[in-house]
């Protein structure tokens, strides 16, 4: 029961972190992520062995780049185009890769750290500022960005349940035994839902928020096993300590992070199109 208790009461600060600094202002939440991207950073860091302190001050500086100093449009599809080939990569390596990135040299390291855990966590903040920017008010923007987070918890949640009751395949048994076929499959239903529920609410159309829905699922059940994979090299069963009961950061923000190039660029596309 205490530990029940310890998960419940972080699960609650977590949550009201992040729902506060949304409805606060995008400075807030830019702050925020700019503190989760440091930790997440250092825990990322440990799990693969990257030596020195340069990761943190160039992340510091892109986040300055991107973030405060609003560069050219041009040079955030440059920085997307990188960050989601990033992804895609590690993807890959899921199924091909035979030399773990811990085994790597330090610059190979120090380059995937940046795309991969920075850039997730630029694209976050970048996500609230462009809502802001076309959409018809601040509530829009936020919802945005509450709708984004609740799919994401959503698809945990219904996964879990149906994976617990249901779950018979396994999606990924090497890297992640305990994810089924059929917690996916529950995970994307509930997404779905949550998504048709946020949209009663939004600007957008249902049909605009279930393709973000599908999009985020998808690349965060991605996410999450692409993490799972670092920790399994790693042979540690989470990120960090930093969350009572629940591990380090990273194990929390795993398929936000991941997911967040990926829902930039399905935002900009239905944007593009409306």
């Amino acid at each position: 029961m205490n530990e029940l208790f310890k998960r419940a009461i972080t699960g609650f600060i977590y949550i009201f972190l992040l729902l506060s600094a949304i409805m606060l202002d995008a400075s807030a939440f830019d702050f925020l992520f700019l503190s989760f991207g440091i930790i997440c950073l250092f825990e990322f860091k440990r799990l693969v062995r990257l030596k020195g302190l340069s990761v943190f001050i160039i992340f510091l500086f892109v986040w300055w780049l991107f973030i405060h100093l609003k560069v050219s449009v041009f040079s955030v599809y440059i920085f997307l185009l990188f960050t989601i080939l990033a992804n895609v990569y590690l993807t890959l390596l899921l199924f091909y890769g035979k030399t773990p990135l811990r085994l790597r040299d330090n610059g190979y390291k120090l380059l995937i750290s940046l795309l991969y855990i920075g850039g997730g966590c630029v694209f976050i903040p970048l996500i609230y500022k462009k809502e802001c920017d076309v959409v018809y008010s601040q509530f829009d923007a936020q919802l945005t960005m509450i709708g984004i987070l609740c799919i994401i918890w959503a698809s945990d949640s219904f996964a879990y349940l149906t994976g617990k009751s249901f779950g018979k395949h396994k999606l990924f048994e090497r890297i992640s035994p305990k994810k089924t076929i059929e917690g996916f499959v529950g995970g994307l239903v509930g997404a779905t839902i949550t998504s048709s529920i946020i949209a009663f609410y939004s600007s957008r159309e249902t049909w605009e928020w279930i393709v973000l829905a599908v999009v985020l699922v998808v690349t965060g059940t991605i996410g999450d096993l692409v993490e799972s994979s670092f920790k399994r090299v790693a042979n540690v069963k989470d990120s960090g300590t930093i969350l009572p009961g629940h591990g380090g950061l990273l194990d929390r923000l795993d398929s936000l992070v991941f997911a967040s190039p990926f829902a930039y660029l399905v935002l900009q596309i239905l944007d593009y199109f409306n």
